[in-house]
This record gives structure tokens, C-alpha cells and sequence, in this order.
């Protein structure tokens, strides 16, 4: 068996997921987009509440995320996509997540799939795979392992047989793979390179097991992937290592999406505060006031929050305007180019994991003892906060923008930064 496989041979026909849903909107720019998003978000809301409590997965939900068209915004212009910006991209994900950040969350790893297609893939592999995300197809995926030493750390095998990939391993914190039409299986072949396979639902050998407990984002059903001598031809599998062994900007890419979801949650959380203290609320018994909204320590911590949010969601937007500007730039990528942007995102990320976790929990500070009734589920706000920012650690991210400015070190190149 050979370990890496010829250009050529990814040239072969893909095999295609069998989905019987009609072809999806195709959005045509930026404002297209975030009018969608904003029609989306406001279905979305109404029952958020009642699916965390209930469990109740977004099926439906998730057909209409699709069939709207903004899975596909990323998909190149030369392919027929909207190529939108970074910050239509950023504003699109926050809007969603503060509606729903369980259904945000369903194509955070979805668009980091599209890129990998944009980076390593064949003309005829993103001819393929860019068409079938342009008709509402959606990627899962299948990357993180539990019980390795680290994230990178993968027993999953991607062993090419003929004219054939054939997988084997087992997944975990697989988000969106249970609504998925394709789950991209990340593994090492006989090299230790990481290849991603984009195996269509239903294949033989691989099975999804809805086993997803967290205490937050309780429906991305983000449970197990079962690879068992799943086959899949080569042209569906790409060179994921490529995408870290030379300067592309997937690592931030990834990394403002997770930003962007926490910045939803955050502006969720204060927007439930708000409503609450206004209709709710009593007054403190030595405040003087007759209502909770004109006490001063309210008012204060109010108003406190509001610049917090508005400070994650400025470095946000900064963050999404670097990786614009370096994206247009028409040489190639340096090291330095990703070094800033992985740093410019970082610094977001700090601000935004923040805020979402603050903003849920003095939720209920401001609010009062009946914000904590099971009635209301506002609680959804701190746990779907606390276990989102859970991807990566902030600590961290205070490690990297130190050790950059204070000694020039460059991040490591990863999903993570």
C-alpha cells in the first residue's frame, strides 16, 4: 500500500452523498447574506429555549440553515459562490449563534471543511465539492479523538488501498456529523501526514452515534463517529497536512468562527438580562428606586457589559478585516502574514470567551433569584458559553499575543490558532 497518492489519481470520479432535500439557495453577495441571517435568526430564536431544555435536536433547523444558502457563502466566486468577506462572514455567525448557538455552531467545522477544499483540493475535486456545498449539502466532521496524549495527537489511520482510501478510527466532539451529508474524517496514513477524507452518509463501515452529554450547546449532538473499513475513493480525500506545513490562513479561519459564535451567546445572554431587569426584576430594598432598570449598581454593571461586548465585537471585526486584507494581498502567504493574523484573532478570541461567560453569569446577578427558576432556562446562556470557549484555552491565547509582541515568536500553525 503507498501512503500518498499521485495528483493525478485524486482526479478520479467522487462519490457523491445520496440527499433527497431540493438544491439550495445560492446567495449572491455579501448584503444577500446578512439579511438571511437575520431572517434565520429571528425563526431561530423562538424555540431556542425549548430545544436546549428538551434536547430537541435541529433537524429542521438545520434543512433551512442549509437551504438558505449561507453554508455556501465562502465557496469562491470562480465556482459560483458568494466569496464573501471575513466580516460579512464573522457578522453572519454572530447574528445566528445569538439566536441559537447550538445551530451556530453546525457549520463552524463545515466552513473550515470549505477552505481545506480551497487550499489542497484539485480543480476537479472544488469543482465537485464546491457544487455540492452550493446545492445545501453539508460537511460534519469527524476530527478529535478522545483519550490521546493531545488534539493532534490522532490513532485514526487514512491508508490508501488501490485506487482507494480506506478508514479506520473512532471520533468524538463530531458537531454537526449527525445532520451532515458528508463527515470529513481526519486521520495519518503510513507517513503520519493528516488527510481528511469526505465520506458521504450512509457509507458502509461508518456509523454516527448521537451520545453528545454536555451540559451546554446540548444539541449540536457533537457525539461519536465510527470509522470501520470505511472506503472511499481518492478524489475523496485531501492533504490536510498541507494546510499547516506551508502558510494559509485555515488555522484563523477557524479559530474567528469560534469567536464569532461566543460573541452571539454573549449578546444573547445581555439582551435576556435587559428584558428580564425591565419587565421582572424587583428593586434592592436600599436602592430608593421603584424600579430594578433605575437602580444605580444595576445600571452600572449594565452598562459596564455593553462595553465589553462592544470592545470583543470591535477586535472581532478587526480580526475579520486582517484576514481580508491579507487575503486580497496578491502574493503568496508568508509566515508573517499568518502570524498576524493568528494573533489579530487571538486577541478577538480573548474578548469574546470573556464576555460570553461574564455576560452569562451576571445574567442572573441583575436578574435576581427568579431568573434562576427552570422555567425560564436562562441558564442556557453560562452553560453553552462555558462549554463552547472549552475548544481551545484562553489562557493560552494570552501566551501567544505576549510572546509575539514581547519576542517576536511566531504561533504555532494550527486549527487551534
Amino acid at each position: 500500500m503507498s501512503a500518498i497518492p499521485e495528483a493525478a489519481a485524486r482526479e478520479a470520479q467522487a462519490v457523491a452523498a445520496d440527499v433527497t432535500r431540493a438544491d439550495a439557495r445560492v446567495i449572491g453577495d455579501d448584503a444577500e447574506a446578512i439579511e438571511v441571517a437575520r431572517d434565520l435568526a429571528s425563526a431561530f430564536a423562538k424555540e431556542a429555549a425549548v430545544r436546549d431544555r428538551e434536547r430537541r435536536l435541529p433537524y429542521d433547523e438545520a434543512d433551512a440553515f442549509s437551504q438558505s444558502g449561507l453554508w455556501a457563502i465562502t465557496v469562491p466566486k470562480a465556482y459560483g459562490g458568494a466569496g464573501v468577506s471575513f466580516v460579512t462572514l464573522t457578522r453572519v455567525i454572530e447574528i445566528v449563534a445569538a439566536a441559537d448557538p447550538s445551530i451556530g455552531q453546525l457549520p463552524q467545522n463545515h466552513l473550515g471543511l470549505v477552505d481545506v477544499i480551497a487550499l489542497t483540493g484539485t480543480d476537479a475535486q472544488k469543482r465537485f465539492f464546491f457544487g455540492e456545498v452550493l446545492k445545501g449539502r453539508r460537511f460534519g466532521n469527524g476530527f478529535s479523538e478522545k483519550g490521546t496524549k493531545n488534539v493532534l495527537d490522532l490513532r485514526t489511520r487514512v491508508v490508501r488501498d488501490g485506487g482507494d482510501y480506506v478508514i479506520d478510527g473512532t471520533k468524538f466532539y463530531s458537531t454537526g456529523a449527525l445532520f451532515a451529508d458528508y463527515v470529513p474524517i481526519l486521520g495519518l496514513d503510513d507517513a503520519r501526514r493528516a488527510w481528511l477524507a469526505y465520506v458521504p452518509k450512509g457509507t458502509a463501515g461508518l456509523d454516527v452515534v448521537d451520545d453528545w452529554s454536555g451540559f451546554g450547546q446540548r444539541t449540536t449532538a457533537s457525539g461519536t463517529v465510527i470509522a470501520s473499513g470505511v472506503r472511499v475513493p481518492a478524489a475523496n480525500v485531501l492533504p490536510a497536512y498541507e494546510v499547516s506545513e506551508r502558510p494559509t490562513l485555515n488555522g484563523p479561519v477557524s479559530q474567528i468562527i469560534q469567536a464569532a459564535i461566543d460573541a452571539g451567546i454573549a449578546r444573547a445572554a445581555l439582551d435576556d438580562t435587559l428584558a428580564f431587569v425591565r419587565e421582572r426584576t424587583r428593586p434592592w430594598v436600599d436602592s430608593g428606586v421603584e424600579r430594578a432598570a433605575d437602580d444605580p449598581l444595576v445600571l452600572r454593571e449594565v452598562g459596564r457589559l455593553h462595553i465589553q461586548l462592544h470592545a470583543a465585537d470591535a477586535l472581532l471585526e478587526r480580526a475579520a478585516r486582517t484576514l481580508d486584507e491579507i487575503a486580497a494581498q496578491p502574493a503568496p502567504l508568508t509566515e508573517d502574514d499568518v502570524a498576524r493574523a493568528s494573533v489579530a484573532v487571538a486577541e478577538a478570541k480573548v474578548l469574546t470567551t470573556e464576555i460570553a461567560l461574564l455576560a452569562g453569569e451576571k445574567l442572573f446577578e441583575l436578574a435576581g433569584t427568579q431568573a434562576t427558576l427552570a422555567e425560564h432556562n436562562l441558564d442556557r446562556h453560562w452553560r453553552n458559553a462555558r462549554t463552547h470557549t472549552l475548544h481551545d484555552p484562553v489562557r493560552w491565547k494570552y501566551h501567544l499575543v505576549g510572546n509575539y509582541y514581547l519576542n517576536g515568536v511566531k504561533p504555532a500553525r494550527h486549527a487551534w490558532n
